[in-house]
């Protein structure tokens, strides 16, 4: 029996040494720790420290150097050299930190539960989710390979928010309560739209070489999509002030300032006499 275990602990080793990774890959658990040390230092409140000059400056200087590492062992992918990558992504930091107030700003705008910004930033998955969707299409942008996924899936595990770093997002972006939430990759939101819950933003079933179609709607600016409808399709776009309603199903435009509803059918069952 012990002979057989051996044999078996022999194979299973012997599997995954010959079936090792065609190229290094960044840590997943740098990559998740990035994302909090960041949102600590981008909101104080998170920590409920508050940081002087001097410390911040450190502070700054420290997430560099993790980045820096967190390219390390994929640094030959890189179409610019990664310390240029990392040196463009913090230069757009305090445009990404003005863009987070505004999506703070939104939902708490748009939650009459919410009694402080703070709270927001502090509790409410739809802003955790939307702050990584931030940082990872800046680095998404800046043509860094693989750590906007990791980004982006640490954000999914941690909200049931799952928005692709390549999607196109635009001002004053709120999410209500969130869970179910999917936006992928070529999808376009304009400025001032509300999500909920269960909300797809996707594509129709494309072959694999059609990956560099836009094959995600457009949501134009001051729309609410209700929970658990699903939009698809590159061509589909929803027009500017229109409501869709909860459990609709899109595959075609809409006009602007629309309201669209899926209609239910009620028939009252007569009592048995």
């Amino acid at each position: 029996m012990e002979s057989k275990v051996k044999n078996v602990e022999k194979d299973i080793i012997a599997q995954i040494n010959s079936n090792k990774c065609m190229f290094q890959m960044p840590s997943k658990q740098k990559a998740e720790e990035f994302i909090d040390d960041m949102f600590e230092f981008l909101f104080p409140v998170v920590s409920g420290v508050e940081q002087g000059h001097y410390a911040a400056e450190l502070a700054l200087i420290r997430l560099k150097g993790k980045l820096q590492e967190l390219f390390l062992p994929i640094r030959d992918q890189f179409e610019v050299g990664c310390s240029s990558a990392a040196e463009r992504f913090f230069e757009c930091l305090p445009m990404v930190h003005s863009k987070l107030l505004k999506d703070a700003q939104a939902i708490y705008d748009g939650d009459p539960a919410a009694n402080h910004i703070e709270e927001v930033i502090l509790a409410y998955p739809g802003f955790f989710a939307v702050f990584v969707y931030r940082l990872s299409h800046q680095l998404y942008k800046c043509e860094v390979p693989i750590v906007p996924r990791l980004f982006s899936e640490y954000a999914h595990s941690k909200t049931g928010i799952d928005i692709h770093p390549g999607a196109s997002i635009g001002e004053y972006f709120c999410i209500d309560h969130g869970t179910g939430i999917v936006v992928g990759e070529t999808t376009n939101i304009g400025n001032y739209v509300k999500l909920y819950q269960g909300v797809t933003l996707g594509a129709l079933s494309v072959s694999k070489d059609l990956a560099t179609m836009k094959r995600h709607p457009t949501i134009q600016d001051n729309v609410i999509i209700y929970s658990g409808t699903t939009i698809l399709g590159g061509e589909t776009v929803i027009g500017e002030n229109s409501i869709i309603g909860g459990n609709v199903w899109l595959t075609e435009s809409v006009e602007p300032n629309s309201t669209v509803y899926n209609q239910s059918t009620v028939s009252v069952r007569k009592k048995k006499i």
